[in-house]
């Protein structure tokens, strides 16, 4: 896994370096949209509204509608100024009954891990919010956005579960809830029976996504029966045979790297000459009287005055 940020749990006068780690990942067939005629590929362009033309990305800025229509243009430093004290600290704010954050207000999971310098005060952290059954809330900043979360452990890691602001969870506002709906006991009693018949521990490795098993089937299928269609213009990058082991892909690094000598070195020496330039650098070592022949490289380098007088 790769760190997305770099900071530390501020935990009353404790403060501990962690590194934050995306904890899920989306496995879902990514497609790309294309012409249904030939399979080329649909470009998006970013173009401006007034006069048509494509924007560099260089040049797109961040903009607020207000009801008029008019348009507040943010610039980057105007969003540098905002006050963001959490950019990189996970400040506990304080602790609570984990049954007490619900899960609808979980955003996206990270998991945290622990600098070396402070190991220790993450062990130490980590057993004492795990034996309290709570979870730390705090708050923490993210792609300069400051949200609510929460600290809890999974499997001997403390994970970072990012919440919902409040204003955020939509109010559940339906008609039934004000309809005044008659549940006769023993109807209670036979619905709890039915839920402790089928009542066992989650297992998450025993389900899969067969969704996405029997598209990627499908798409296999249509692999394999030659069902493809090459757009105009594009050109398939040629394989790459990966070597089994380390030592055969050092091989092939060094067998490379000659081949690239070989073939540079090849021109130079097709048109190089006899050496006279080493024969007039012997003729210049035994005399140094300057010849009009000379090359450039061969001439004795100019003597200064000063050298001359160290010299005598």
């Amino acid at each position: 896994m790769r760190s997305i940020w770099a900071g530390a749990i501020s935990f009353g006068l404790v403060v501990i370096p962690v590194k934050l780690y995306a904890a899920t990942e989306q496995r879902d067939i990514t497609f790309r949209q294309v012409h249904r005629a030939d399979g080329a590929r649909i470009q998006f362009r970013r173009v401006c509204t007034l006069d048509g033309e494509e924007v560099p990305y260089a040049d797109i800025a961040k903009g607020y509608e207000l009801p008029t229509g008019d348009m507040v243009v943010l610039t980057d430093e105007d969003l540098a100024e905002l006050p963001l004290v959490t950019a990189h600290r996970i400040e506990v704010l304080h602790f609570a009954p984990s049954a007490q954050v619900e899960p609808i207000l979980a955003a996206k999971s990270y998991y945290l891990e622990p600098e070396p310098a402070g190991t220790r005060a993450y062990v130490l952290f980590r057993d004492a919010l795990e034996k309290s059954g709570k979870v730390a809330v705090a708050k923490v900043a993210l792609r300069q956005r400051e949200a609510l979360a929460a600290l809890r452990v999974r499997e001997g890691v403390i994970t970072l579960e990012t919440l919902l602001w409040p204003d955020e969870v939509r109010k559940p506002d339906f008609a039934f809830l004000d309809e005044d709906i008659e549940v006769r006991s023993q109807e209670l009693k036979m619905a709890a029976s039915l839920i402790d018949t089928m009542t066992e521990d989650f297992e998450p490795d025993q389900f899969h996504d067969s969704y996405r098993e029997a598209l990627e089937a499908v798409v296999q299928a249509k692999v394999e029966g030659n069902d493809v269609v090459r757009p105009a213009g594009f050109e398939a990058p040629e394989p790459r045979k990966q070597p089994a082991d380390l030592a055969e892909i050092l091989r092939a690094s060094v067998a490379a790297l000659k081949d690239q000598r070989g073939q540079s070195d090849a021109p130079a020496k097709s048109r190089a000459k006899p050496r006279p330039a080493a024969r007039a650098k012997t003729a210049t070592r035994a005399k140094p009287a300057k010849s009009e022949t000379d090359s450039e490289e061969s001439k004795p380098p100019k003597t200064t005055s000063r050298a001359r007088k160290a010299s005598a």
